[in-house]
C-alpha cells in the first residue's frame, strides 16, 4: 500500500521533479439576491429571467452592496482562522466579454475583505498525525459573469445573464500543495467548511464551486518554475487529473529543451488533456482602479461579533469532540466529512445512542446500505431516533447483532419502527436456558467426533458449536448464554 505521506514525485528521463500547486476557488455565496442588485440567484431558472437593470448595465444604474453576501464572506474567513480586514475596497477589473454587460467586473484586488488564514488537511484518514497546513492568501468578493450558450443556434451564440452579478468568494491558497492527493484533500476540506458554515452549497456540478488550478514543476529542491493556470475545473476528481496531466506535460516540455509559458489553459475531461486558452494576463492588463460608485467597506465590532457567534461547530472541532467520546479517528473523520452526515449523527447521539457503537454502526451498516441503494443521508427514511432505538434493542439484549441486520433491512423497505418489526415478526432474543440446552444437546450428539477433537485440544472448534447453536435457533438465542452453556457442557 502506498504511503499517503510520502513525497510525490514525477519520474522524468533526467530525474525526479517536484510539483507545486495552488488553487483559486470560486465559491458562490449563499444568498437570495446578487452582490449589488436585488435579482434572484436560484439555480435552473429560465435564461434571462433573473436579471435586474444593474446586472444588465443599464445607464445610470448604481450598485448597492448586499450585506448578507459580505456577512457570509466574513464568516467564511473566520472559519478559516483568517485575518478579517475591517477596511476593504472594491475595484474595477476592466475587460470586454459578451457575457459581461458592464465591460468590467467589480472585484477586490488591492484591499480584499479577508487576509491570510489556513486549512488543515489530513493526508491519511487512518493516521490523525498525518496533518498538513495549507495557507490561505486572501478571500475577496466579486461578481460573476453571465454564460454564453453556443448550442442554441447554428451561426450565433446566445447569452444568459442570470449569473451576471451573482456574488462569488474567490479563495486563493498559497502554493503549499505538492501532489494531486493534497489538492484533492484541500478542496474536499474547504468544501466541507463552506457547507458547515452555510456560506456556499458546494455544488460543483451546478457551478457554485469551481477551481482555477495553478501548477508548476521544478527539479527536487530547485527554484520555482513558471506556472500555468487551468480555468474553471468543476470536480475534485478533475482537479486531481489536471495536476497529474499538467505536471507531466511540463516535465516533458522542460526535459525536451523547451520552456513553460505562463498561460491560461482549459481542461478537456473527455480526453484528459489541458490545452492553451490564452496567454496569462497580469494585473496591469486589466487596468484595475477603485470603483467610483462604491464606498469602502468598514466593518464595526458589533457586525464582527454577530458573524463570530453565528458560526457552527466546524469539522475539526466536531471530529475532536467525537474522538473524545471514544470514537475512532477514522470513523470520526468519515462522519464529519459531510455536514448532513454530522448533523444526522449528532441526532443519533441526542437520541441516546452509545457513541462508539453508534459510530461503528453508522459507518459499517448505514453507509453500506445507503451506497447499495444509491441514497444519501438526507434522503434516507431512517431517522436518528429510529436508529438509536435499533441500537438500544441490541444493547439491552432484546435482539442479537445478526437479527439487528435483518430488522434494519426491513426498516429500509417498510419504514416501520424497529420495535414494531421485532414484535410482529417474533424476533426477540431468547435467554431461555432450557431451550438453548436442548439444542446444544442435539448438536453435541450429532457431532460426537468434533466433541472428541475439541476435548483433545482443538479449541478452535468452539466457534463451530456456537455457530451451529445460533443457526438451530434462527439467530434468536442470546450469544452470551449460548457461550456460557456450551462451555459448561464441553469443559464440565
Amino acid at each position: 500500500m502506498a504511503d499517503a505521506t510520502a513525497p510525490y514525485r514525477i519520474k522524468g528521463e533526467t530525474g525526479d521533479w517536484e510539483v507545486v500547486v495552488g488553487l483559486e476557488v470560486h465559491a458562490q455565496v449563499t444568498s437570495n439576491a446578487k452582490l449589488f442588485s436585488g435579482a434572484a440567484t436560484a439555480f435552473g431558472a429560465e435564461p434571462n429571467t433573473q436579471v435586474s437593470l444593474v446586472d444588465a448595465a443599464m445607464p445610470g444604474m448604481l450598485p448597492v452592496p448586499n450585506r448578507e453576501c459580505i456577512r457570509q464572506a466574513v464568516r467564511t474567513g473566520m472559519a478559516l482562522d483568517a485575518v478579517i480586514n475591517r477596511w476593504s475596497r472594491f475595484d474595477r477589473k476592466n475587460y470586454f466579454y459578451a457575457d459581461l454587460p458592464q465591460g468590467y467586473q467589480i472585484s477586490q484586488l488591492y484591499h480584499p475583505l479577508v487576509g491570510p488564514g489556513e486549512v488543515e488537511i489530513l493526508l491519511d484518514d487512518k493516521d490523525e498525525n498525518s496533518v498538513k497546513q495549507i495557507g490561505i492568501e486572501r478571500i475577496h468578493v466579486e461578481q460573476d459573469a453571465g454564460k454564453l450558450m453556443h448550442d442554441q443556434h447554428p451561426t450565433m451564440s446566445y447569452v444568459d445573464l442570470n449569473r451576471s452579478g451573482v456574488a462569488l468568494m474567490e479563495i486563493v491558497s498559497r502554493p503549499d500543495m505538492s501532489s494531486p492527493a493534497e489538492a484533492g484533500a484541500y478542496l474536499r476540506k474547504l468544501r466541507a467548511i463552506l457547507r458547515y458554515v452555510g456560506s456556499c452549497d458546494g455544488n460543483m456540478e451546478e457551478g457554485s464551486m469551481r477551481a482555477d488550478v495553478n501548477v508548476s514543476v521544478r527539479e527536487v529542491g530547485g527554484e520555482l518554475g513558471t506556472r500555468t493556470e487551468t480555468k474553471n475545473v468543476n470536480s475534485v476528481r478533475f482537479v486531481m487529473a489536471v495536476i497529474e496531466h499538467e505536471a507531466r506535460r511540463q516535465v516533458e516540455v522542460l526535459e525536451g529543451g523547451g520552456q513553460i509559458v505562463q498561460e491560461t489553459r482549459l481542461y478537456d475531461p473527455d480526453k484528459n488533456v489541458t490545452r492553451t486558452l490564452r496567454s496569462k494576463e497580469d494585473a496591469h492588463d486589466y487596468r484595475y482602479f477603485p470603483d467610483p460608485d462604491l464606498l469602502p467597506l468598514e466593518l464595526d465590532e458589533a457586525f464582527l461579533d454577530e458573524c463570530r457567534t453565528s458560526l457552527p461547530e466546524l469539522p475539526d472541532d466536531k471530529r475532536k469532540r467525537y474522538e473524545g467520546l471514544g470514537i475512532s479517528a477514522y470513523n470520526a473523520s468519515v462522519i464529519t466529512a459531510e455536514v448532513e452526515t454530522a448533523r444526522w449523527f449528532d441526532g443519533l447521539l441526542e437520541a441516546g445512542a452509545e457513541p462508539k457503537q453508534g459510530a461503528n454502526w453508522t459507518v459499517a451498516e448505514l453507509f453500506g446500505a445507503l451506497n447499495r441503494r444509491g441514497e444519501g443521508i438526507s434522503t434516507t427514511g431512517i431517522s436518528p431516533g429510529e436508529a438509536a432505538e435499533l441500537l438500544k434493542l441490541v444493547a439491552d439484549g432484546t435482539i442479537s447483532g445478526t437479527i439487528a441486520k435483518q430488522v434494519f433491512e426491513i426498516m429500509l423497505e417498510t419504514g416501520d419502527a424497529p420495535s414494531k418489526i421485532v414484535e410482529e415478526k417474533g424476533l426477540k432474543q431468547t435467554s431461555d436456558t432450557g431451550a438453548i440446552d436442548a439444542e446444544i444437546d442435539k448438536i453435541l450428539a450429532a457431532n460426537a467426533d468434533k466433541v472428541a477433537e475439541y476435548k483433545a485440544g482443538k479449541q478452535a472448534l468452539f466457534g463451530f458449536f456456537v455457530g451451529q447453536t445460533m443457526k438451530a435457533m434462527a439467530g434468536k438465542a442470546n450469544p452470551g448464554v449460548v457461550n456460557e452453556r456450551l462451555r459448561a457442557k464441553l469443559d464440565g
